[in-house]
């Protein structure tokens, strides 16, 4: 391309459908490891900074993490409104922590992450990520499955977070997109408590397993409402849903919303507003009809399987 040039050899290679990819320029692997889950690197991008990437499949990076991490939190906090207790499923890099930390009603949060080498890597590297939340002493780390823990906790949460990879077929997490695993955390929330995951792609091409996932967790959750945003690194919109025993408001009134976020929370979102909320819950019509017309459900005898893994040059463990 006349004017142009390219910025790097280094190409991480995200298969997104059997056809399609996106490739990620690396300038600098900041650490490798192949753990006892999956491979895992941190690297620097040329335009969107530090990324996490976990089998080859892109995380979230310090560019654009908050268009994925302010859309997961805040809604499900909104909707509980004064959310004390907050279990995070997942969420290694601390992103999704920092989000709930924000929230002045927080009592204690606990992280669980099967990985402890992408945790401690990711306190490591991606401070820009995690603003140091692993040091706030509402925090708890937990180095656990999630499905254990959800089978040996003591305690009811207000707010549940599914902040899981995807459901690659060989990879840790296949199982958490089931309706076992929804009937677990069910189990362990509060009556008026609100369970939110992130809930795969949105694109046309990749549209059915979110359709599938929204339709599964209907069979659990009272009330269920998915909507989604845009992430640019992850070449695709992201769907979310939201699960809870109470009805969900998809109008709420945008100025009452930011009076609620600035009496309840610390500030400093760059995403999400009460304008921004109303508008991610109005879905657009192909979305609402994939999931109106949708019948599988997802189990453990039948669970999704995420398309590939995505390909990198072969570092020495």
């Amino acid at each position: 391309m006349p004017g142009s040039e390219v910025g790097t050899e280094f190409w991480i290679y995200e298969h997104i459908t059997p056809w399609d990819f996106y490739a990620h320029g690396v300038t600098r692997v900041l650490a490798y490891r192949r753990t006892r889950f999956q491979e895992m690197y941190i690297v620097e991008t040329g335009v969107y900074g530090k990324a996490l990437v976990l089998d080859g499949k892109w995380q979230s990076c310090t560019g654009d993490e908050f268009l994925y991490h302010e859309p997961l939190v805040h809604p499900a906090m909104l909707l509980h409104g004064s959310p004390r207790s907050v279990l995070i499923l997942g969420g290694g890099e601390g992103a999704t922590a920092r989000e709930v930390l924000r929230w002045k009603t927080v009592e204690r949060a606990a992280m669980v992450d099967i990985d402890e080498e992408v945790v401690e890597a990711c306190r490591e590297h991606l401070v820009e990520m995690h603003q140091k939340v692993f040091d706030d002493p509402r925090l708890e780390v937990v180095i656990d499955d999630a499905l254990n823990v959800l089978d040996t906790t003591k305690q009811t949460w207000d707010v549940i977070i599914s902040d899981l990879s995807d459901p690659i077929e060989h990879g840790p997490s296949f199982k958490l997109f089931t309706k076992e695993y929804f009937e677990k955390a069910k189990g362990v929330l509060a009556p008026d408590g609100v369970f939110v995951m992130q809930a795969g792609p949105v694109s046309p091409a990749e549209l059915t397993m979110h359709a599938r996932l929204v339709r599964t967790m209907k069979t659990v959750f009272d009330h269920v409402q998915s909507y989604c945003t845009y992430v640019p690194t992850y070449a695709a919109p992201w769907g979310f849903a939201l699960g809870t025993a109470r009805p969900i408001d998809t109008r709420p009134d945008p100025g009452q919303i930011d009076r609620h976020l600035q009496e309840k929370t610390t500030g400093g979102l760059r995403m999400l507003d009460g304008t921004t909320l109303l508008g991610m819950l109005q879905l657009p019509v192909h979305i609402r009809r994939a999931i109106a017309d949708e019948t599988r459900i997802y189990t453990l005898e039948d669970p999704p399987k995420f398309f590939g893994k995505g390909t990198a040059p072969e570092q020495s463990a």
